[in-house]
């Protein structure tokens, strides 16, 4: 890149800044704090502009910054409990306050409706919540937003060899996990871990044709689980998590989630 003109990167960087807030709001789970870190990404990418040496891309330079922004809140989280849906899930239909709480959410956005594509987004990044920071970090640069792997070494400080093993861990952890838990994968019907919360919601809408119509589960019961991983993935990489018609309710779950877990967990030993 040979313009140095600021104004020229500041269009650059409002080009991708939805994606940029989406990588961010993915790693950290809060669509707060993730909007305030790519805002804070801006201003540092706006003090060190004369800094920028073009070693690597104007995107992969900000990508990097943002990511430094968020290790200290990345550092903070523990990983999620795999079954940290369906515990939520049994906490919110056993639990007439927290039922009311969610259903004051779903009911707030009047374009609600359940999406299965939505769903199963949300569901990935739940699923990604429980695998190491260096996985969780590598396996989105690379199969969502298409980063290369020397990028991603610039962006994460990894080396080669680190930033290839967290993406196969990921993949082989991720495929496990769908394996074991995903509803359309095994053709039990519907995801039961959060759909069955929002068919509570609203009992009028069809699942299972929704998720008839999805290339990934209509190939649920391909043994080629790679490639239901990489269905996942293409899927995943097409959708905003913080838009879309039930956003709202998926953006409630992913910033609560933590907090419901230890609740649950803390009644049990009562």
């Amino acid at each position: 890149m040979t313009n140095t003109n600021p104004e020229s990167y500041e269009n650059q960087f409002l080009q991708f800044k939805n994606e940029l807030t989406s990588f961010v709001f993915r790693l950290v789970s809060n669509r707060a704090l993730a909007e305030d870190l790519v805002h804070d990404t801006y201003l540092k990418v706006v003090e060190k502009i004369d800094t920028f040496r073009q070693e690597s891309s104007y995107k992969t330079w900000v990508f990097t910054i943002a990511h430094n922004l968020a290790k200290n809140h990345l550092a903070k989280q523990s990983r999620w409990r795999e079954d940290a849906q369906q515990i939520n899930a049994k906490l919110h239909i056993n639990s007439e306050e927290l039922f009311d709480k969610m259903r004051g959410v779903y009911n707030s956005n009047p374009d609600r409706s359940f999406e299965l594509k939505e769903h199963i987004t949300y569901c990935f990044n739940c699923m990604t919540k429980t695998l190491l920071v260096d996985q969780q970090v590598c396996i989105w640069l690379k199969n969502v937003y298409g980063f290369k792997v020397s990028e991603i070494m610039t962006i994460t400080g990894l080396s080669e060899g680190k930033v290839k093993h967290a993406i196969a861990d990921a993949r082989k952890n991720l495929t496990r996990i769908f394996d074991e838990k995903c509803a359309f994968v095994s053709q039990q019907g519907t995801c039961h871990q959060c759909s069955s919360l929002k068919g509570i919601l609203n009992p009028e809408q069809d699942e299972q044709s929704k998720a008839n119509q999805i290339k990934m589960v209509r190939e649920g019961t391909n043994p080629d689980k790679e490639k239901l991983l990489d269905l996942r993935l293409e899927l995943v990489k097409n959708m905003n998590p913080m838009e879309g018609t039930s956003s709202h309710l998926h953006i409630y779950f992913l910033e609560n989630s933590p907090n419901w877990v230890k609740m649950a967990l803390s009644e049990e030993k009562s």
